[in-house]
């Protein structure tokens, strides 16, 4: 089909029992335009969250979320529905490159990773995707995760301690949201649990508002340009292993709820997800990543349409020259972001070990467990060590006992016939 034309699913109103609309379909226009904004709201809190913990600029984090989910619908040629959001994984890094150094050295981190994603969506797109499984099995992936997220608890612990009444308040309207909700405001817990803190914060007079006086309502984002420097680039490289894993996943998972076969689509979905990440990093946003509150919409509506993603991209960059909006983000009390950071960074951290257990890793094989163990350590404890100028901090040390770890260990337990 044309990159603009889509098949109307039946009448276009209604979605028959048992039946689902397919990429290149579509329901009535303003239907799609209600799932789009569906999908602008689902990927609405997690999008905002990393350019708020991190400093960037979340309008420019924003445009950037939009251009790059057209640009990956164009690439995967509407094929693969998907959002690219804001990615958790670039947390750790962009906050060690931050400290040594300011915004453009975490950007140029940043445009590193996307470039050497996209490169590797190439070679998959030649040579398929089978050598992905084989150098990142579900427990190398499920430690790098859990690595990445509890190795930021000290961060968490320091924004709670500037306002821990705001921290405690934010933490326990996550959880109480998260425990009595269903449905779309249970999926979005963390960013709403966010909003109670904030409105509490400013209730209470925590919350600076003389940049939200001064803001514009309309005017473009504002662009930041990367510097580069390779003992900062270093530190975001296992960022690339994340973002395989996770856009491979989201093919598979969109795949299994279609019944198309997007196997095809693997390398690409790499290479759009690389390219909008480097082009984020050029221009001062955040990387991005495909975004499972999405896949979460498309399951509950059984819209599979990629006219509704282009709708959530169009309508991601038309908010994002919204400066006023992007004030009242930046003025996010710390205590608050102390309350979201205990919540995020441990959730993300457990991710990782539900990768371990989807992934029915066997922990009484000794050579799982030492790897899975070690690494976790080695990165949760944040073991570094420099040389020359470049230093290897606890991802980075973690990321390689994981990855080169199980190789070599596997591959000796193989020959001497001692593995489980």
């Amino acid at each position: 089909m044309s990159l603009f034309s889509w098949k109307v699913h039946g009448t276009g109103k209604t979605i028959a029992s048992g039946e689902v609309v397919s990429t290149d379909e579509r329901l009535s226009w303003p239907r799609t335009i209600g799932v789009g904004i569906q999908h602008i709201a689902a990927m609405f809190g997690a999008t905002f969250l990393v350019p708020i913990i991190t400093g960037f600029s979340p309008t420019t984090t924003l445009f950037f979320s939009g251009i790059g989910t057209l640009l990956f619908l164009i690439i995967t040629q509407n094929k693969l529905p998907s959002y690219l959001g804001s990615s958790f994984a670039f947390l750790a890094p962009i906050a060690a490159a931050k400290a040594g150094g300011d915004m453009s050295v975490a950007l140029g981190g940043v445009v590193a990773v996307g470039v050497i994603l996209a490169v590797i969506g190439l070679l998959v797109r030649q040579f398929g995707a089978g050598w992905i499984d084989t150098l990142l099995p579900p427990v190398v992936t499920g430690t790098i995760v859990m690595v990445i997220g509890f190795n930021l608890a000290g961060a968490a612990k320091n924004n709670m301690a500037a306002g821990p009444v705001v921290g405690v308040v934010t933490l326990a309207a996550i959880a109480l949201i998260a425990a009595f909700s269903r449905g779309f405001l249970g999926r979005i817990s963390i960013f709403a649990g966010l909003v109670v803190g904030y409105v509490y914060a400013l209730i209470t007079g925590d919350v600076k508002t003389e940049g939200i006086t001064a803001a514009k309502w309309l005017a473009f984002p504002s662009f930041t340009s990367p510097t580069f420097d390779s003992s900062a680039i270093v530190l975001f490289l296992p960022v690339v292993l994340v973002l395989i894993a996770e856009n491979v996943g989201h093919v598979k998972a969109v795949a299994a709820m279609t019944g198309k076969n997007l196997d095809d689509q693997m390398g690409n979905a790499l290479m759009a997800d690389g390219v909008a990440t480097t082009l984020a990093g050029f221009g001062g946003g955040s990387g991005t990543t495909t975004y499972a509150e999405n896949i979460g919409v498309m399951a509950a509506t059984r819209v599979y349409s990629t006219a509704a993603y282009w709708i959530a991209g169009i309508g991601a960059v038309v908010l994002s020259i919204c400066p006023k909006f992007g004030a009242v983000l930046s003025a996010t009390p710390v205590g608050a972001l102390g309350g979201v950071g205990t919540a995020l960074f441990g959730m993300i951290g457990v991710l990782g070990a539900r990768i371990w257990i989807e992934g029915r890793v066997n922990f009484a094989d000794s050579t799982n467990l030492i790897i899975a163990a070690s690494a976790a350590i080695i990165g949760i404890s944040d073991m570094s060590w420099t040389s020359g100028k470049y230093t290897f901090n606890g991802i980075i040390n973690a990321t390689l006992v994981a990855v080169i770890g199980y190789q070599v260990l596997h591959r000796i337990a193989k020959s001497r016939g001692t593995s489980n």
